[in-house]
């Protein structure tokens, strides 16, 4: 089940990469050990997408300033913090900026093997939703630019009248085009055409 998810393990401390990366290696997760975040952030662009298990304290750059620059390169991985006994306020911070979980150290098997199971839950749900994006994306650029202005107004949940009356045409028009678009997207009603205009962006 775990064969393809990789784990990044991201600790200045080595005894903590050898033995949070041999429990991982046995339950079936491929690991990556960096030993700083710095190291991590050179790589992370190209690396595997995968998991971070992210030391708060770390010479150079701590986990929250690496979990920052993550999110400000577009990094989408989720966090999972690793923390001593004084850093639980810091590990906190960390979860409001989006980790999933934090883990005193030194921490348990079951608690470390369940938090990433809620991680890779996270990624998967994430990449579901780019496909779904990217889908949308691409069944919406068949549209014809006056087709996707009437979608836009559909979006913003405006009627056919209302839509006719800002692009100065009449609402026959506009119930032609509406049917035009669905037979394009391949939708049957308007909840589904909605979910299609939402997941583009509309």
């Amino acid at each position: 089940m775990n064969a393809d998810r990789v784990v990044h393990l991201v600790d200045d401390e080595e005894a903590i990469r050898k033995s949070a990366g041999f429990v991982l290696s046995r339950a079936g997760y491929k690991v990556h050990p960096h030993n700083s975040g710095v190291e991590f952030l050179k790589q992370a662009k190209h690396a595997p997408i995968g998991c971070v298990l992210l030391d708060v304290r770390m010479p150079d750059m701590d986990g929250l300033e690496v979990q920052r620059v993550m999110a400000e390169r577009g990094i989408n991985m989720p966090v999972i913090v690793l923390t001593g006994h004084g850093d639980v306020t810091t590990a906190v911070q960390a979860m409001k900026a989006g980790a999933v979980e934090f883990l005193e150290k030194p921490f348990e098997k079951a608690s470390l093997l369940d938090a990433l199971e809620r991680a890779f839950g996270r990624l998967e749900q994430n990449d579901a939703r780019e496909i779904e994006e990217r889908e949308a994306r691409t069944k919406i650029a068949a549209l014809t630019p006056r087709e996707r202005e009437i979608l836009e107004g559909l979006a913003k949940g405006y009627p056919n009248k209302t839509i006719a009356y800002d692009l100065g045409c009449s609402s026959r028009t506009v119930e032609v085009h509406r049917a035009s678009l669905m037979q394009k997207l391949d939708v049957h009603s308007l909840s589904d055409l909605l979910r299609i205009a939402i997941a583009a962006g509309l």
